[in-house]
Formats: structure tokens, sequence, C-alpha cells
């Protein structure tokens, strides 16, 4: 019997707002079959009902299996603090490793599938297999483009990633009592949300202060640069207050 095999993906690269959310899967290889049966594929191809029936079939047999699962949801002055000093395909990798590691038994040895952020897919595997260690050395790394469509535990990784951001979303739109449409700058909905979004004092937490389309809001409404923060959400740099009268 060959060891098991885990597939990483995430969901919220590229919205205005909200947080970018990796999943890693680790299922043993006898459950493949499984997982194919309950119909896991690349979530971009499922409607919103049918993916959220798979997500929930699929976290039944988690918790009945004991399959590994590991999530790292980064909070939009993360994303902003890496966009700024580092780059997002570096923020990826990080994001990539702490899901693995908190969802993989460290005394496993398998085969490991990621869906690469990076144009360069050899390369992103190789930065990911940098960032893990040593102590991972028994994973066999394979990074594609499109790998959610291509393998089954990556699809489901791309499914629970997917319905575990909308559900975050979805209580962020409940709580702001504001429809945050899809969160993609392209949609006239996220457009209208970030224009409200801007209009305080600061920016709203939610929104990444470093997208464009959330700059060019804020400048608009308040003449100025936009502040930026750190990692942790700390202001460190802003216009006075007079400046945004």
């Amino acid at each position: 019997m060959s060891g098991p095999r885990a597939g990483i993906d995430e969901a919220g690269r590229g919205p205005a707002l909200g947080p970018l959310v990796v999943c890693s899967l680790c299922v043993p290889s006898e459950d493949l079959e499984l997982l194919r049966t309950i119909g896991a594929r690349d979530s971009k191809v499922l409607a919103p009902r049918k993916r959220e029936g798979v997500y929930a079939d699929i976290i039944r047999e988690v918790e009945n299996r004991g399959w590994g699962v590991g999530l790292a949801v980064c909070e939009p002055s993360r994303i902003d603090y890496n966009s700024i000093n580092s780059d997002l395909n570096s923020l990826e990798v990080k994001l990539f490793a702490e899901a693995f590691e908190s969802g993989t038994d460290p005394r496993s040895e398998g085969d490991l599938k990621v869906d690469a952020c990076d144009v360069d897919e050899e390369r992103f595997g190789k930065r990911l297999s940098e960032e893990l260690g040593g102590d991972w050395k028994g994973w066999k790394i394979e990074s594609r483009h499109g790998m959610d469509s291509l393998d089954v535990v990556t699809g489901a990784a791309s499914i629970i990633a997917k319905v575990e951001r909308d559900n975050r979303i979805d209580e962020l739109s409940r709580d702001l009592e504001l429809d945050l449409g899809s969160g993609y700058p392209s949609d006239p909905k996220t457009r209208l949300a970030v224009r409200k979004l801007v209009s305080g004092q600061l920016p709203h937490n939610c929104l990444r202060w470093s997208w464009k389309t959330v700059a060019d809001s804020w400048s608009e409404v308040h003449k100025t640069p936009i502040p930026t923060r750190s990692e942790t959400g700390r202001i460190t740099s802003q216009s006075t207050l007079g400046d945004w009268g």
C-alpha cells in the first residue's frame, strides 16, 4: 500500500477584501476513490450549491476517517505588509507550508500535490520544499498549474478553501450590513462597497489597503495617499487627520 497523498490550494488571492485562505488536505491512498465518488474536483467548475454539498461530504469524511486538514487564513493586514515589503508569491509559499504542517502528521511520508501560484511552477515547488525543510523530506512535492483539476485531493482542498473563504465573506457582509459582492475589483458591487468602506478616518480592516482599487477609492474620497500598516495591522504611515477632512 502506498503512502498518503496531500493536496494544497488557495482561495482569495485576487480580491480587494477579505482573507486569503489556504487549505491542505491529507488522505490515505485507499480513500482516493471515495473522494472521487463524493465528487471532489476543482472548486471553480462547481456551482455554489453543489460546491457546498461536496464540502459538507468531505468534512463528514474528515471527521469519520481522520483525514488531515490544515487551514492558513491570512488576514488583509498580513497580505498588505507582504505585498509592500516582499511579494505575494513568497507569502503564499509560507501559507502553503503553514497549512500543510498544521494538517499533516510529521512522522508520515507521501506525495504532496500543490496548485502552483508562481508563473514558474517548478520554482514554486522548490521554494515550498525549502520552506518546509528537512523534517518533511519524506514527502515528494509536485507543483503544477491547475493541479486542482488534475488531482482529486487538491481539488478537494480547493473546495474547502473556497467555501471557508465564502463563509467568512458572508459573515462579514452580515456584520457590516453591506453587500460586498464577489470581492473582486471588477465587480460593481465590490467597488461600491469599497467606496463606503474607505469613508472613515481609516480604511476598514477587511480591505486590502495595498490593492489599487482600494488605494484609488481612498484617494478619491480623502485626497491623500492611503495609509500603510504593519503585518499585525498597526498603522505605520498616514497623513494628518487634518488632511483627511
